[in-house]
């Protein structure tokens, strides 16, 4: 059974939201990140990784989003503690807030960092930079309609 898992790629004015996360966290600590967390089990639910998506990005970076989010892609991994976790990323636009570091226990700090400042950053694990490009690939075919 898998951990699920979502981030979201929020996209403004030519730049991606990074957060550096916490060195205090389990997995990655130090590392850049797209902002997400983990699904909690509500039993029978609809729009339940929205609202977890909604949920992580106003915990950690204090912002709404808009109601649509768009599916990028999805990966996994294995925790220190052998748990497999099955990411989802989504494309998200701000509706409100300006990010900050809300939860300094998650977010050592926030960026906004264009796809090639990621791409070269040393921080940048390889699944972010994965993660990165296919979102850029969507929000050039968003910005093309």
């Amino acid at each position: 059974m898998f951990v699920l898992n979502v981030e979201g790629a929020v996209f403004r004015e030519g730049k991606w939201l990074i957060i550096e996360r916490s060195t205090q966290e389990e997995h990655a600590g130090g590392l850049l990140s797209l902002v997400g967390g983990t699904v909690e089990n509500e039993g029978f639910s609809t729009g339940l990784l929205e609202r977890t998506l909604k949920r992580e990005l106003f915990e950690e970076v204090g912002i709404t989003i808009k109601d649509e989010v768009k599916y990028v892609r999805n990966s996994s991994f294995v925790l220190p503690d052998g748990r497999e976790v099955l990411d989802l990323v989504f494309y998200c636009e701000i509706a409100a807030g300006e990010p900050y570091p809300k939860s300094k226990n998650e977010v050592e700090a926030v960026y906004w960092m264009t796809a090639a400042e990621i791409l070269a950053h040393p921080k940048a694990p390889i699944w972010l930079r994965e993660s990165i490009e296919e979102a850029e690939n969507q929000n050039n075919e968003i910005q093309l309609k």
